[in-house]
């Protein structure tokens, strides 16, 4: 019984860094990566769709990003959700082909996504934290219900501990890793 639980919060815990990972990857560098887009939902037809949904997505150059929608009507669409993001990139179109030039990052500009990358491993951080506590919440009414002792449950949440120790660190090494990224000239 004790092992489902630590299976489960294992499971959750992996999910936390994976969607830390997608978050990181949708921050700007100074390269062109289709990940950039990710966070981006078009208002198609009154519905909120990504926008990898909407187009292909290419880098044909490190500096660029090029999107061409499926429906050519959606192009202005499409352009202005990506001006009125927190992207910083203006967009320009030739009536079929969207290209989104990435320019150079200013170190200021550096310093805040920085900034970004930090509050979202903080996120990743507290949502491994929110499995954990969950898991022992769990362990306790076990040991309330007495269908497990208490040196099974103290055995369990030393585990459920390391765990949470092991994710973290996973996070934080994704983050130093970002950070470099990010502060690369």
């Amino acid at each position: 019984m004790i092992e489902n639980f630590i299976g489960d919060a294992t499971q959750r815990m992996d999910k936390s860094v994976d969607a830390t990972h997608e978050h990181f990857n949708s921050v700007r560098t100074g390269r062109a990566t289709p990940a950039l887009l990710d966070r981006i939902t078009i208002d198609y037809y009154g519905t909120p769709t990504p926008l990898k949904n909407l187009a292909t997505i290419n880098a044909p150059e490190p500096r660029m990003l090029t999107i061409q929608p499926f429906d050519p009507s959606s192009i202005k669409q499409i352009e202005k959700t990506i001006l009125e993001s927190d992207l910083g990139l203006t967009p320009s179109n030739d009536g079929k082909m969207i290209r989104l030039p990435i320019p150079q990052l200013t170190e200021e500009r550096r310093k805040e996504l920085v900034k970004l990358v930090r509050q979202m491993a903080e996120e990743g951080r507290v949502a491994v934290r929110n499995v954990r506590r969950d898991a022992i919440k769990h362990l306790e009414e076990l040991v309330k219900n007495r269908e497990v002792g208490d040196d099974e449950e103290r055995t369990a949440e030393t585990r459920v501990q390391k765990l949470t120790d092991e994710h973290t660190a996973r996070i934080d090494e994704l983050l130093k890793r970002k950070e470099a990224e990010i502060m690369e000239v």
